[in-house]
């Protein structure tokens, strides 16, 4: 799932100054002989305020070390974002699994008007003005890869 998403150049998360929020922690369990098993999943976006961000999602027995293994796998998913200014350089409209994430540049002083999920992504990477919509499923596993998407398509504007 998250090697479709990811850039084919891989950034050195060691040369950053990488910050962690957690997005969204769920007890799953599995049924045994013995009854259910719990443990916990942990949905984790890192990032450095400079166009740098990544998640991942890691399980265990223990929250914190669910939160600790989906830091890990954030950091060796790390993209960078094509930004013009604070903002994005393009309105871009993307489809992951059920959920839709529309993203459009805005004005310096409009801020990151985007739901929780969204909001994580976009803040860790740096992005002070943006409109943002989710469609669909408001599920963060399945937003969460539709904005990396959405971020992926991202182009540069031409020089002319």
């Amino acid at each position: 799932m998250v090697s479709s998403l990811r850039k084919s150049q891989t950034i050195d998360a060691t040369a950053l100054t990488l910050t962690e929020r957690v997005v969204n922690v769920r007890r799953v369990s599995k049924v045994v002989a013995g009854g259910r098993r719990m443990r916990f999943a942990a949905l984790v976006v890192v990032g450095d305020q400079e166009g740098h961000v990544g998640f991942g999602i890691g399980k265990a027995a223990a929250v914190p070390d669910a939160v600790r293994k989906g830091a890990v796998v954030a950091r060796k998913n790390l993209v960078s974002i094509t930004m013009s200014g604070t903002t994005i350089p393009h309105a871009v409209t993307t489809k992951f699994r059920a959920s839709r994430v529309i993203m459009k540049p805005a004005p310096p002083g409009t801020g990151v008007i985007a739901g929780n999920s969204v909001r994580a992504v976009l803040e860790m990477g740096g992005i002070t003005d943006i409109v943002t919509k989710a469609l669909g499923s408001t599920n963060p596993i399945n937003v969460i890869p539709a904005t990396f998407k959405a971020l992926g398509q991202l182009r540069s504007p031409e020089p002319r």
